[in-house]
């Protein structure tokens, strides 16, 4: 199939342009024809320089957010829907979302079901999101439903960005350091070294120890960059086996305030995706099922797998999180409560929203935390590397 750039008045008389995936030039015509557009031109995509492996084939879940959003508004506004995911896709920027639009327009026409064409691409829409729509099809409420994906999905990305709060600042000031104490064992020390020697210096046990970690770096400077970059890519593929990821999970958890940190992170999440899933209709095994892989932890999503088991069995959810896991006392209560009531999607999102507000809180205490320990490690390394330096010039003017 072949790309092709269209303009044409639509039956306001606005010009509206875009792209469309297509086997012909005529293919292109009579799609547009029949959602009365009136041609302008219509003319195959000049294909430029691409790199196979350097293309983004990525959908971020901001632009997620706002296809829910902006579906609902057009559904709810009566425009069919394959009129509206035909508008969406021609206003998306991101090339890769709008093929991937068309493609599930394509099969909307068809006679395909909208959630049906939507699991075509898993690495766009996951199980959750397919679940709602599913739902909200049967339902006759799919702009319902894509309101509540819209918010879900914001409420998660609001989520990601505390955490990227709490690990940028830490990371960026170690790395710093790390850099600039590099930098001074492989350029700097080696020039003090060679005044020390011409010197005659007698050099402290502190400096000889970091004299000599300098001629180990400017010897094997190209093996350690290599050991390095090897290392970071096995620990990766490590962590991303079933038993390296039990393990860094489990570490992580065990970290005195990161893995309570974790942990409220994991449990927000948790408590606002199983709600939604809830109110959206979905079955409640399925829901569990789906929860566990939005957790981020393996630890977690085991102990939901296992409160899913035990639902299966007969027990109740407040049972089976209390039976299965170490989950919070005050979340057991509130889902017992939501099961009495019968409103256990509204307390699911209210314990959410408590958590949302605990890690915001628990991010803004590592951060204070972190912040003394980061500077007495910043000063330790690089100071120390400096004092090691000053140390024989000490020795040389007492000599003279």
């Amino acid at each position: 199939m072949a790309i092709f750039q269209w303009k044409g008045k639509n039956r306001y008389g606005d010009v509206v342009k875009g792209e469309r995936m297509a086997n012909t030039r005529e293919e292109v015509v009579a799609t547009l024809q029949k959602e009365q557009i009136t041609i302008i031109s219509v003319a195959a995509r000049r294909g430029g320089f691409s790199i196979p492996f350097l293309k983004r084939e990525k959908v971020k879940l901001k632009e997620l957010s706002v296809l829910s959003r902006q579906l609902s508004v057009l559904i709810d506004a009566e425009l069919p829907l394959i009129q509206s995911l035909s508008l969406l896709a021609d206003q998306s920027k991101n090339q890769y979302f709008r093929r991937v639009l068309t493609e599930v327009k394509e099969d909307v026409e068809a006679g395909s079901t909208l959630h049906q064409a939507l699991r075509k691409h898993p690495k766009v829409f996951d199980d959750l999101f397919c679940n709602m729509i599913a739902s909200g099809e049967q339902s006759g409420s799919l702009d319902v439903m894509l309101r509540r994906l819209a918010e879900y999905i914001e409420k998660i990305v609001k989520l990601r960005s505390q955490i990227r709060q709490a690990m940028i600042y830490p990371s960026a000031i170690v790395s710093f350091a790390i850099i600039v104490a590099f930098f001074l064992l492989w350029k700097v020390i080696p020039v003090f070294a060679g005044i020390f020697i011409e010197l005659g210096a007698e050099l402290p046990t502190l400096t000889a120890l970091i004299i000599n970690l300098s001629n180990f770096i400017q010897k094997y400077v190209l093996v350690i960059f290599g050991v390095v970059i090897v290392g970071i890519a096995v620990f990766r593929t490590w962590k991303k086996t079933p038993q390296g990821r039990w393990v860094w999970d489990r570490f992580l958890l065990r970290l005195p305030v990161l893995g309570n940190l974790i942990q409220k992170i994991a449990v927000s999440r948790m408590t606002r995706t199983l709600s939604t899933l809830i109110s959206g209709g979905v079955p409640m095994l399925e829901a569990l099922k789906i929860t566990s892989t939005t957790t981020g932890n393996a630890l977690i999503e085991k102990q939901i797998l296992d409160s899913r088991q035990l639902v299966s069995e007969g027990k109740t959810l407040h049972d089976a999180f209390q039976e299965a896991g170490t989950f919070p006392l005050m979340m057991i209560q509130m889902v017992n409560v939501g099961e009495a009531t019968g409103t256990l999607d509204e307390m699911l999102t209210k314990l959410a929203n408590f958590y949302d507000d605990e890690v915001e809180a628990a991010v803004a205490a590592f951060l204070s935390i972190l912040e003394p320990i980061l500077m007495i490690f910043v000063g330790g390394l690089v100071g120390g590397l400096v004092i090691s330096m000053y140390l024989p010039i000490f020795s040389l003017m007492q000599k003279f």
